[in-house]
């Protein structure tokens, strides 16, 4: 199978899905369709007072639902092939998920390093300006999020663009999420990818029946991953599983990577990697000059967690992880897909896999339109609730708690506590009703969450009386 382009791909993942399904031909193209693409391009003044024209875009894929939702990254390699491909991988994305958004993708053809902190804000601000003057952006019509490049600098500097220019806007903090708590962020956002990976990967290799057929143990312990990217959701996937008794034997950047069988630290690697800008040198690990060379080494599971298309038709022979978690958005080509499933690998669809940001951006959002902090209602209450239910026991057994049991015993649930458990709760039910489709058509567990998404567009479409 010959490599295609990122959409081409996406579609081709589409219609391999859509032969299981009973839908008409018409509202199966609606679906896949790309709803719209905007091109710009505006000045920006350097440092040095030299004049760059910058070069972006914003997809909106579907707006079956509204808002739409997506992030914007800023890479030298972004193009409008790749801005459509991941808008409509969002829109599949938050169906499989049931979160309430059509999909949307954004992004700005820069190599951030090459830039200074006030050009990348000047940046941002004329970024904004241009989403607001075409209305691509807003609590009810499109709201962006961190992506490749960015993050919650570069969202806070968005909401305060958003705020300047509509400034009658009670509920313009919702305009976009992945913020700073200072301004109208939720506890849980910056960790949600990673942990929503970290999820997702427990949840395969508890399944005793998944891990035989691999030929592995089932559960976390002990485990030998390797993780390619070390960037927000490469490290808090590395975090949470390490943590988690898995043992990390690799760890890639783009400028080079480590291995050790005995297993790497992931926070005190990234730590290294953030203070030198490289992972080549850390104590106690093996340097691999040629990072990408990690894709190919020896581990239970492999974690791509940094940009798309790193495996291929040309690498994905050498590729020899029985499990391969998607933790960045398409990491895996269509061609490279059909050679490790023909080997019996098993993937864990990015689409799926790394749903983490969307969901808990929806939190973030909910909580920016409320204007409510999540548990502040009623956390004392719970408290007081669990405290009455001790005590009641004290009485009935004539046993007295210590203060300390007591004390852990009875404490409400923070804002943190109640996101993860929403996370979880998505990404494990998301997970077994993958499963349950795979089964039940006898497909890749892609292809059953691609059913999964169609049907439930699908069913909107038919409850809107737009389609039969």
């Amino acid at each position: 199978m010959a490599e295609v382009s990122f959409v081409a791909q996406v579609d081709r993942y589409f219609d391999k899905a859509a032969r299981h399904t009973e839908h008409p031909q018409g509202l199966l193209e609606q679906i896949r369709s790309c709803n719209s693409i905007y091109a710009f391009t505006f000045p920006l003044r350097r440092d040095d007072g030299t004049i760059e024209v910058m070069h972006g875009w914003r997809a909106e894929h579907s707006v079956h639902k509204l808002p739409v939702k997506g992030g914007i990254r800023y890479s030298p390699h972004a193009n409008e092939d790749e801005v459509i491909a991941l808008a409509t991988l969002m829109t599949y994305k938050c169906a499989l998920v049931d979160v309430p958004y059509g999909g949307a993708k954004g992004a700005v053809r820069i190599d951030r390093r090459q830039y200074s902190e006030g050009e990348l804000e000047r940046i941002t601000r004329r970024y904004t300006f241009e989403l607001v003057s075409k209305n691509l952006i807003g609590p009810g019509i499109d709201v962006p999020a961190p992506d490749y490049g960015t993050g919650p600098a570069e969202m806070a500097w968005i909401v305060d663009t958003y705020t300047q220019l509509t400034p009658s806007k009670l509920e313009s903090a919702a305009c976009v999420t992945g913020k700073p708590l200072a301004q109208g962020g939720i506890r849980g956002r910056v960790e949600a990818t990673g942990l929503g990976v970290f999820f997702g990967i427990r949840e395969a290799c508890s399944d005793p029946v998944v891990m035989q057929e691999l030929g592995l143990p089932p559960g976390l312990e002990g485990k030998r991953i390797v993780v390619q990217g070390v960037g927000n959701v490469g490290f808090h996937a590395a975090h949470f599983l390490h943590e988690a008794g898995a043992k990390i034997v690799g760890l890639a950047e783009y400028n080079g990577g480590i291995h050790a069988e005995d297993g790497i630290d992931p926070d005190a690697a990234t730590a290294y990697f953030r203070e030198t800008g490289s992972l080549l040198g850390f104590d106690g690990a093996t340097d691999v000059p040629e990072g990408s060379k990690l894709l190919e080494a020896d581990c239970d599971v492999l974690v791509p967690a940094a940009i798309e298309n790193v495996i291929t038709q040309e690498n994905a022979e050498r590729v020899v992880a029985p499990m391969i978690a998607e933790a960045a958005n398409g990491p895996t080509t269509a061609a490279a897909a059909e050679i490790l499933l023909e080997r019996g690998a098993l993937i864990l669809p990015d689409m799926y896999l790394n749903a983490g940001g969307v969901t808990v951006s929806y939190f973030e959002w909910l909580k920016n339109l409320s204007h409510v902090r999540f548990g502040r209602m009623d956390k004392r209450f719970d408290e007081a609730s669990n405290l009455r239910m001790m005590r009641a026991v004290e009485s009935l057994t004539d046993r007295r708690f210590e203060q300390a049991m007591i004390d852990a015993a009875v404490v409400g649930p923070s804002e943190a506590d109640l996101v993860r458990s929403g996370l979880e709760d998505t990404m494990v039910g998301a997970h077994h009703a993958s499963f349950e489709v795979a089964q039940r058509h006898d497909v890749d567990l892609r292809t059953a969450a691609y059913i999964l998404a169609i049907d439930k567009i699908a069913h909107i479409y038919a409850e809107r009386g737009i389609w039969p």
